[in-house]
């Protein structure tokens, strides 16, 4: 029998190559010839179509289709859409997180009530997922239904098993939480290398008892120990150099940066201790996890002695900068919203050192030199949300919430069917008819309800999203959360802010022009999205 592949006008191509017999097709015309004589109010079904790796062995997402579309037949759903997910991990990727998938669950959640798919490997493979999805679910009015599994939330033993899926889920969740704390805490006390990533200088091996041990990695150790000879030496080599170096030589990848070479030089882990992450103010730094004898617990033969690795950190410090703790937000404010005018690359600050005085630049990634800088960051920074609390300031905060229509369809179709009653009633020979008193009462019943059913806006008996105010500006909100919060929102409606620098005859500052970029929907790109699919849901 013939194939030929689906193509787009079909309904979008596969990600994966899905071949379409003659007879697959003509079974997807009857299906949907049978769609068109559903009446308008039936429910919508969304089918979901999911496969790691297309081979002979597995179910085809041409296969999968048909018969989910044979399934809302059969139960009296129209098709709205498929949402095929092919060459994706249900392990790896839950389904809130995958291309097609996703956006329906995110943005269309008002365009289906029904959830199909296949089999629940097809769907989830993980409990955890499989719970937030049935959660989902309940906030939002939609069903799961699978083609294969016992899984339907309007069917007393789905109710039963939802009830069970998340109980398990729940205690799968705080049992991993706790064997994972209990194993890390148990591991920072053994000489032994259970878990977790070595520290450069060493890899894991197994010992003759097939036991995983750290041992010395010789690229690293070779590496290590040049750049501590060319750190001590009379005229001190520059991490940048040394990083230079490095990569030319091939001891390192082509990504090394010097902040990375000189935290690997900073950690105490080279001379075979175990260490643990120390964060004081920002700054990245590894201490080293004391026994319960006092003494450092050792899980590796040593790259540098104590000696050489304390000689190691006194030449580094009489190198050192001292630059200022890290922000924790980075040290550039407004990244990804102020750019470069002429080459539309970021603009980052770097501070520039001139005796013993510290100077901060706006610099671009792509023109020559950095361009011819922007200095005094701070000032563009207080420019800019000026500017901006001018145009948007006074904006107020939407949040999208999702609004569904059924009561609103109970009610209309209560007043609908009230209203044909009555109007039977009062046609010539009705049970209405007989006295006047009936007819007078029957037609002042029949206006009223004529009213309520025009009280009711079309849109209420929809499911749909609906921005409400919080009684809040962005204003407001800016001057409590901050900078911070401001360049997180114009990062996320894509305002951007173009820095020209134009250079002043005699003068050595250039001089900076500002132009704020704002979109045309900015309204509707300023509405906060609640997160249904966040680590707290």
């Amino acid at each position: 029998m013939g194939k030929r592949a689906r193509t787009p006008s079909d309904r979008g191509s596969y990600d994966v190559e899905a071949e379409w017999s003659t007879a697959d097709l003509s079974l997807l015309d009857d299906l949907k010839r049978a769609e068109d004589l559903l009446p308008d109010d039936a429910p919508r079904a969304l089918l979901s179509v999911r496969l790691s790796v297309l081979t002979d062995d597995t179910t085809s997402p041409v296969r999968q289709e048909l018969d989910l579309r044979i399934l809302a037949r059969e139960r009296g759903y129209r098709v709205v859409g498929v949402a095929s997910d092919l060459n994706v991990s249900a392990t790896k990727v839950p389904p809130w997180k995958r291309k097609e998938l996703g956006d329906w669950l995110n943005n269309r959640a008002p365009e289906f009530d029904v959830l199909l798919f296949w089999k629940l490997d097809r769907f989830v493979r993980r409990l955890t997922d499989l719970s937030t999805m049935i959660d989902w679910c309940l906030k939002y009015g939609k069903n799961l239904v699978s083609k294969n599994d016992s899984i339907d939330l309007t069917t007393t033993a789905g109710k039963i098993m939802v009830t069970i899926v998340g109980g398990i889920a729940e205690i799968e969740a705080a049992n991993t939480s706790t064997r994972v704390t209990s194993l890390w805490d148990y591991t920072k006390t053994q000489s032994a290398w259970l878990v977790g990533k070595p520290a450069y200088g060493y890899e894991t091996a197994e010992d003759e008892n097939g036991r995983v041990v750290l041992v010395i990695n010789k690229d690293a150790y070779r590496a290590l120990h040049w750049c501590r000879n060319a750190a001590m030496r009379p005229r001190q080599a520059s991490a940048r150099r040394i990083v230079k170096v490095l990569v030319r030589a091939g001891l390192c990848g082509p990504g090394l940066t010097t902040s990375t070479q000189l935290r690997r030089l900073r950690n105490p882990a080279l001379m075979g201790y175990r260490v643990e992450e120390d964060k004081n103010g920002g700054v990245r730094r590894s201490k080293i996890v004391l026994g319960s004898d006092a003494k450092p617990i050792r899980v590796a033969d040593p790259i540098f002695t104590e000696d050489e690795f304390n000689s190691l950190q006194a030449a580094l410090d009489r190198r050192a900068k001292n630059q200022p703790t890290r922000a924790p937000g980075g040290a550039t404010q407004f990244l990804g919203v102020l750019i470069c005018a002429d080459c539309g690359t970021n603009m980052t600050v770097q501070r520039n050192r001139v005796k013993d005085r510290s100077y901060m630049y706006l610099r671009c990634g792509k023109c020559k030199a950095g361009g011819h800088g922007a200095p005094n960051p701070h000032d563009i920074y207080s420019k800019l949300v000026e500017d901006v609390l001018k145009v948007l300031g006074d904006e107020p905060v939407m949040t999208r919430e999702y609004r569904q229509g059924a009561e609103a369809r109970k009610e209309q179709q209560r007043l609908e069917q009230s209203i044909s009653y009555y109007m039977t009633g009062l046609e010539p020979g009705g049970r209405f008819t007989k006295t006047r008193f009936t007819k007078e009462q029957a037609e002042k019943t029949l206006d009223d309800l004529i009213k309520q059913l025009e009280t009711i806006d079309p849109e209420s008996t929809q499911d749909r999203w609906v921005a409400v105010h919080n009684g809040k500006t962005f204003r407001s909100q800016w001057e409590e959360g901050g900078m911070e919060a401001m360049a997180a929102d114009l990062l996320r409606v894509g305002v951007k802010c173009k820095i020209k620098r134009s250079k002043v005859p005699g003068v050595r500052a250039p001089r900076i022009h500002m132009k704020l970029m704002i979109p045309k929907d900015v309204r509707d790109r300023l509405i906060l999205k609640e997160d249904d699919f966040a680590e707290a849901f």
